[in-house]
């Protein structure tokens, strides 16, 4: 072999980590990665270090996945891929990693109601969940709460699963059944979180599902009705555990949740090892913090086992307990909730909580306690307490002794890990509702604003780049195969170093 190609090949693979398959790294949630040679800065308007873009929907929530050559990121169907497709729908698009051109894409109509109800699918949001990928299997939460199994190669090469009705599930309800084509996804499996688990969502499903062995874990989105005063379904569970291989429902929690969840479930879960076991971090609705052992096994066909759970967490102890929905647009007090992930590293949680964005109150905090622990552990388990500035939709990002964090305050946050000091914070134009991606030596974060910040993750503030985008940015930027992956609104861009000019 030639001593040039050889050394390019030794070069890919020092700077390349792989796939990022799944939102965070390998069940910890923690956004960090190990890819190599990213890009300090860019410029859409001259191409600097742009490899692709490709258009989105006019809003876009998720964050982009990358997994076997293709490149997933949920939108809506404002701007059609397909002309058969017309009107208000969830779309996860599958691109090609290489170009950006679409692969395929899942078409979901909206829920319709009698009498109709914004909040269970909120207008123009699309699909907001980002999917999880292992091998030719793709996991995803459509904007309808439908867990479902995707063939990673769509239907080009066939419908296969016991699945068959890709026609019907792409028109909206009452319509005649379509002719799925080459570009629509290929339905495996189906698992409706509404109609079998009675869930009862607000606003929009999100869920990042947890893949752990032959199972997986996810949120349901249960929430309140239109009324944000009360919750219509508080028997439904909160956290469930399907079979990866069929979709069917084997374990759910039994914390009776749903009737004190102050907006909707949002957080997606983690796992880490505590005590040579896999326990599963669960955020519920109700603020609070739980922890289950993993399943070890499936439980005999058709029966649905009850989560055992390891400990409890409240991070907000003295937020009120009962009669939490005349607390509602009350700024100063009232209930916590929880929408970033829990992130489990070395044995520890971090986590932000706080009041609700829309109706809670301001404050807000970043946490750490230890996940040890067992049983309550609300007044022994905590390590740390770090006040935000404002509402917190970040997951925060721990790299070496540092934590990176972002808020609704419009405050980016460096921490100290061990003890919760602040090293730095940095004030921005925008608030924030994406996470930190720590990568390479870089934080990378972008603002509602459209602003994408690039600093050293260093105890010392350096800012190294402030990119103004065309829109906002909601997600949260993913680095694989040596590109980094960054989605605003209306458009995905694959930002990878260039050479310089010889």
């Amino acid at each position: 072999m030639h001593r040039a190609t050889l050394l390019l090949i030794v070069v890919a693979a020092a700077t390349s980590a792989g796939d990022q398959p799944q939102w965070g790294a390998r069940f910890s949630r923690n956004m960090v990665s190990p890819e190599r040679g990213l890009p300090e800065t860019f410029d859409p308007k001259t191409g600097e270090n742009v490899q692709w873009t490709a258009p989105l929907g006019t809003e876009t929530y998720s964050s982009p996945i990358v997994a076997g050559g293709r490149v997933f990121i949920g939108t809506n169907n404002n701007r059609p891929r397909d002309p058969r497709h017309q009107g208000d729908r969830g779309v996860l698009l599958c691109l090609d990693e290489k170009t950006g051109e679409l692969a395929w894409q899942l078409v979901v109509p909206k829920i319709t109601a009698d009498p109709p109800d914004p909040y269970l699918d909120w207008p123009n949001a699309g699909l907001c969940s980002p999917p999880t990928v292992e091998g030719d299997r793709v996991y995803a939460v459509t904007n309808r709460g439908e867990v479902v199994c995707l063939d990673l190669h769509g239907l080009a090469n066939g419908n296969d699963g016991p699945y068959q009705d890709e026609g019907q599930h792409l028109a909206p309800q009452g319509r005649p059944a379509m002719a799925p084509g080459p570009l629509d996804a290929d339905i495996l499996w189906l698992y409706d979180l509404r109609a079998q688990s009675g869930v009862y969502p607000n606003d929009a499903f999100h869920s990042s599902i947890l893949l752990h062995g032959d199972f997986l874990y996810l949120n349901t989105s249960n929430g309140v009705d239109r009324t944000h005063r009360r919750n219509p379904a508080p028997d439904a569970p909160s956290l469930v555990v399907l079979e990866k291989a069929t979709g069917h429902l084997v374990a759910q929690d039994d914390e009776r949740i749903g009737g004190k969840v102050y907006h909707s479930t949002w957080s997606s879960p983690a796992l880490g090892n505590a005590n040579g076991r896999p326990v599963v971090v669960f955020c519920g609705g109700d603020g609070v913090v739980y922890g289950f052992e993993a399943l070890a096994a499936a439980p005999p066909a058709g029966e649905v086992v009850k989560l055992k759970r390891v400990w409890r967490f409240d991070p907000d102890p003295t937020s009120p307990k009962e009669d939490i929905h005349k607390y509602k647009n009350n700024r100063e007090t009232g209930p916590s909730n929880i929408k970033s992930m829990p992130v489990f590293h070395q044995g520890r949680v971090y986590l932000t909580v706080g009041g609700d964005i829309w109706w809670g109150k301001n404050k807000a905090w970043l946490k750490c306690f230890d996940a040890t622990k067992t049983g309550e552990i609300t007044t022994t388990a905590e390590l740390w307490s770090y006040g935000l500035r404002n509402h917190c939709c970040s997951t925060p990002a721990i790299a070496g002794d540092l934590v990176f964090v972002a808020d609704c305050g419009r405050l980016v946050h460096c921490v100290d890990a061990a003890t919760g000091k602040a090293h730095w914070t940095h004030e921005a134009r925008g608030d924030f509702w994406a996470s930190p991606l720590v990568a390479d030596g870089k934080v990378y974060l972008g603002s509602r604003r459209g602003e994408f910040y690039v600093f050293a993750a260093d105890r010392e503030k350096k800012l190294l780049a402030c990119v103004q985008l065309e829109g906002a940015v909601n997600g949260t930027a993913t680095a694989a195969n040596g590109t980094l992956y960054v989605a605003t609104m209306t458009r995905l861009y694959a930002l990878r170093t260039q050479a310089p000019p010889k």
